[in-house]
């Protein structure tokens, strides 16, 4: 398994993006403004949270993502049903720590 190519940090700001209602905008130009590795992590990272990938896949849910990246990538995941869920529960599945992400997000 890989490592992410992700600042945990943005993968929590995402988290909790998703849970505030009325945010949109500033989280579609947040995931907008992330690079293409960064963008194919995520997309990886929310598959195994909603189980369409186990954890042990990947890097073959990471080379989905940039081959399937058709659409714009916030806009895909803007649309997926329960987005904080499925990051939250990837990042479980990969056994990711994000206690000092956390308290970094709320220590603003």
């Amino acid at each position: 398994m890989s490592d992410l190519e992700i600042n945990i940090k943005k993968v929590v700001h995402i988290i909790f993006q998703a849970r505030e209602k009325g945010r949109s905008t500033e989280l579609h130009e947040f995931i907008d403004a992330m690079n293409d590795d960064e963008k194919a992590n995520l997309a990886a990272l929310a598959w195994i949270g909603r189980g369409a990938f186990e954890p042990e896949d990947f890097d073959e849910a990471l080379a989905t993502a940039y081959r399937e990246a058709t659409t714009p990538t916030a806009d895909y995941l803007m649309g997926m049903p329960h987005l904080s869920e499925n990051l939250e529960a990837g990042l479980e599945a990969l056994e990711i720590d994000v206690t000092e992400a956390e308290e970094d997000f709320f220590d603003r």
